[in-house]
């Protein structure tokens, strides 16, 4: 039970940080950079996000939340389940085993080719006239090919060493098979589906009304009344994501509704699009492990019933309850940390706008 708590708390409530760059990365990306050019000034029109605006700070997060998470599990969730007996048929818990002939050989197999593949990329950005390079020649920039063919770079790359592995262990005879495993691992993917749809429709409705616009310059501007320092501003759309995950699970379903109101708002006040969808992902990530609506949270109270049948929503809200909080603290904290310091969270970011 201990062990499925810190794997879920790692996956979902540590769902922002991470080394590798996702899909979700370009997503989040687009949507903010749709949402910053909603804003009033005349520069925001051609506004550009790089998708790895976030990079630096999502990769640094990861030893964060290692470090918090690990000592939540060490000094509150073991103690805590120590005490409850497993009620589980014994014969029927997973065991270790150890890895067959073919399953070492399809597993190194497939270490080599994702090696490859990288190594293959990476000799094929060196050259200054590399496709992958913008007009200007630089690698990183929103405009250049590689940043705007991120996601597909990222299925190649997964997917060949993937397949490889199942041709060398036999889990896959034919491309039949590779289709299959497809089509099941986008099962989970409808709800996103829906969510997206109305979403698409609604991000529509909101550009051509210009009520982004006006709720923008109606919050700034009483924003500005208040008088909040910029950070307790932050803090707030942290909170603010954070409930609001409770109710919507999807976070690029989320940030398409709330973002086209947020990112120009904060523009607003100097806070940059950059800084805005950073506390954004903090406040989605922390509470992912809380909330009954996200689409996996019944298929983790699966696993622990096979432990522990008198498992329910309750008990794993109860058990994920520390992690959340602790995360939604400490990560927050590490973001004013990154803030004061100044160090970029990621490429081509910055805190200010417009950035000087």
């Amino acid at each position: 039970m201990a062990g499925i708590a810190a794997a879920f708390a790692g996956v979902s409530g540590g769902f922002s940080a991470t080394i590798v760059p996702g899909s979700l990365d370009p997503l989040l990306a687009g949507l903010t950079q749709a949402s910053a050019r909603l804003a009033a000034d005349p520069g925001a029109a051609s506004i550009v996000i790089n998708p790895l605006n976030n990079y630096i700070f999502t990769t640094a997060s990861t030893l964060l939340l290692t470090l918090v998470g690990w000592f939540i599990t060490d000094r509150v969730i073991e103690p805590r389940l120590r005490t409850r007996q497993i009620d589980a048929d014994i014969t029927d818990l997973p065991r270790l085993e150890a890895l067959s002939s073919k399953e070492r050989k399809g597993l190194i197999w497939a270490v080599v080719s994702m090696l490859a593949i990288t190594i293959a990329i990476a000799l094929w950005l060196l050259p200054e006239t590399s496709p992958w390079r913008s007009e200007k020649g630089a690698l990183t920039s929103g405009d250049a090919p590689l940043m705007k063919s991120i996601v597909p770079i990222i299925f190649v790359v997964f997917l060949l060493p993937g397949l490889i592995y199942g041709f060398i262990t036999g889990s896959l005879c034919s491309h039949r098979d590779a289709v299959k495993g497809l089509t099941h691992s986008m099962n989970g993917m409808s709800y996103y589906l829906v969510m997206i749809f109305f979403c698409s429709l609604f991000v529509y409705a909101f550009a051509q009304s210009n009520i982004g616009s006006l709720l923008a310059l109606k919050g700034a501007t009483l924003l500005k009344e208040w008088q909040l320092p910029q950070g307790l501003t932050l803090v707030g759309i942290v909170l603010v994501t954070a409930f609001l995950n409770l109710l919507i699970g999807s976070a690029s379903a989320k940030w398409a509704l709330i973002g086209a109101v947020m990112v120009p708002m904060l523009m607003q006040l100097g806070i940059s699009p950059d800084l805005t969808q950073a506390a954004y992902r903090v406040g989605d990530s922390s509470t992912n492990i809380i909330t009954p609506l996200m689409p996996y949270f019944t298929l983790v109270v699966v696993y622990c019933q096979k432990y522990l049948k008198s498992t329910g929503i309750g008990t794993l809200v109860s058990i994920m309850l520390p992690y959340s909080l602790a995360f939604l603290v400490t990560w927050t904290l590490f973001l004013f940390v990154f803030w004061f310091f100044d160090i970029p969270l990621g490429v081509g970011s910055s805190y200010a706008y417009p950035a000087s």
